[in-house]
């Protein structure tokens, strides 16, 4: 029996981007039905599909969790209560599902004694084609059928992930093994409204439309009576309880919906990327997080051997690890925060003053592709759109060109490539220069041989010279002037 699905559920269950499945709808190879696609048109595309050997969604997924540059994540299954809960649900459908079975056996049962009695009083060429029409219904509905294994894995999967819908932004991501609903959420790129992220604050409040919910820890923020008759819940502290759930939010969606913050945060590591480049990962307290946007910046501030020293850096992390935050901190004479890191003045353990987010160098909503130009550390707030890019699948495709003035200056060039060997719509190209200004015009060239860049809204970030070049190269490629978007790094 075909059954239909979202996009976002379909293309989990066969392991491709959602940009994909768009591409095959608006192509004409693939039918959608009010944003929904059936499992018949899906296996249909995809003949050779074999779930069980599948591992392309698993593989990319990985990929992505080792790239964020956070700890990887372990997929388990729910709590007890919430497995139980979604087990009783499923029961629950499978029971209804079987009574309304049985009262149309009934029912055809019924309909056939109904015309045996009748028999003799009815004409009996009409009344045999009746009989054997329902006959041949009733062999076709309880013959065995080979089975959908779309629907199948479907199933399985509304018991160990709960796909949540948003309101009024439209967006969805799914809750996976114990995280909460605001955990699932900032891990599916999602921009939520919170604070202490720990049933402090309340700043997550959310109503719940539709779907069950399960609380997972304590909370110190009283909730009304009111807000809990409206189904009002904290986001931080409920998991979801059924397999799908209708929420409705606010959402941050540009810089001025982002608070400014004063978080003591401490040092967590200090690694080379390159001699003289640092990898400077800092982490939140427990009780506070960051919330920032992808490609925005921070001020960092410390004291450490009778030296001051504060600089601004851009977060070269992604938003949906709000506590974990990472910098590539270049050697700079004239920046007294780098010489505290490559001194060794700060130690592991550290606290470091941080202020912010800073910046509108964000991913702004739009369905082009995507592409990234970055020279030097440049690379660090354009390595967090890309990842935030990622975890929204804002595009079918992105490409990135990465110039570098110093010869270690492509410090990440191993993720670069995982990226365009992962993701088959990505393109990268690497190019070296001593001059940024001419190296610019030569990246550009490069990338616009083999991209569409006319089609993109393309980021810029790196030296001033470097963006000036690249803007004026990428408009005489065809790039609209307001498809580019650049920042000094």
């Amino acid at each position: 029996m075909t059954q239909w699905l979202t996009l976002s559920r379909a293309a989990r269950l066969i392991g491709v981007p959602r940009g994909e499945l768009q591409r095959e709808i608006r192509d004409g190879r693939l039918a959608a039905n009010d944003g929904m696609v059936s499992t018949t048109g899906l296996l249909s595309l995809y003949p050779q599909l074999n779930l069980e050997e599948s591992g392309a969604f698993e593989r990319v997924a990985r990929l992505k969790e080792e790239a964020f540059g956070r700890r990887v994540f372990e997929r388990t299954l729910p709590g007890r209560e919430v497995l139980a809960q979604r087990l009783f649900a499923q029961s629950q459908e499978l029971s209804d599902t079987r009574r309304h079975l049985s009262r149309y056996h009934e029912l055809v049962v019924a309909m056939r004694q109904r015309i045996d009695d009748t028999a003799d009083g009815a004409p009996e060429t009409a009344l045999r084609e009746l009989r054997i029409f329902l006959e041949n219904g009733l062999a076709d509905v309880l013959a065995t059928e080979t089975a959908d294994p779309i629907a199948i894995m479907d199933d399985m999967l509304k018991i160990v992930s709960a796909h949540v819908a948003v309101r009024p932004s439209g967006r969805e991501f799914f809750v996976e093994g114990r995280d909460t609903l605001l955990q699932a959420g900032l891990k599916a790129g999602l921009s939520f409204n919170y604070g202490c992220g720990n049933g402090t604050c309340g700043l997550c409040k959310a109503r719940v439309i539709s779907g069950d919910v399960t609380k997972v820890a304590p909370h110190d923020y009283p909730l009304s009576e009111a807000e809990r008759l409206q189904g009002h819940v904290l986001l931080c502290v409920h998991s979801a309880a059924s397999s799908e759930i209708v929420l409705e939010t606010l959402e941050a969606h540009g810089p001025r919906d982002i608070p400014d913050q004063q978080v003591a945060v401490r040092l967590r590591s200090v690694q080379p990327l390159a001699p003289d480049t640092l990898h400077l990962h800092l982490q939140t307290p427990r009780s506070t997080r960051l919330r920032f946007l992808a490609g925005q910046s921070v001020t960092l501030s410390a004291v450490a051997g009778g030296r001051e020293a504060q600089a601004t850096y851009a977060i070269a992390s992604c938003p949906c690890d709000e506590r974990n935050l990472h910098f590539h901190i270049r050697r700079n004479a004239g920046d007294a925060f780098s010489g505290l890191l490559f001194d060794g003045a700060l130690a592991v353990g550290s606290t470091i003053n941080l202020a912010g987010p800073v910046g509108d160098f964000i991913l702004w909503e739009g369905e082009r592709p995507l592409a990234f130009l970055a020279c030097d550390t440049g690379f660090a707030p354009i390595k967090s759109l890309i990842e935030h890019a990622m975890a929204v699948d804002a595009a079918e495709s992105l490409a990135l060109g990465w110039l570098a003035t110093h010869p270690d200056g492509h410090y990440l060039a191993n993720q670069c490539r995982a990226w365009a060997e992962a993701f088959d719509q990505f393109h990268y190209v690497a190019q070296t220069a001593d001059d940024p200004a001419t190296g610019a015009a030569r990246l550009v060239g490069e990338l616009a041989a083999a991209w569409p860049l006319a089609t993109c809204d393309v980021y810029i970030a790196g030296h001033e010279a470097f963006i000036a070049a690249a803007e004026a190269a990428l408009q005489t490629a065809g790039v609209p002037a307001g498809q580019i978007h650049a920042e000094v790094a």
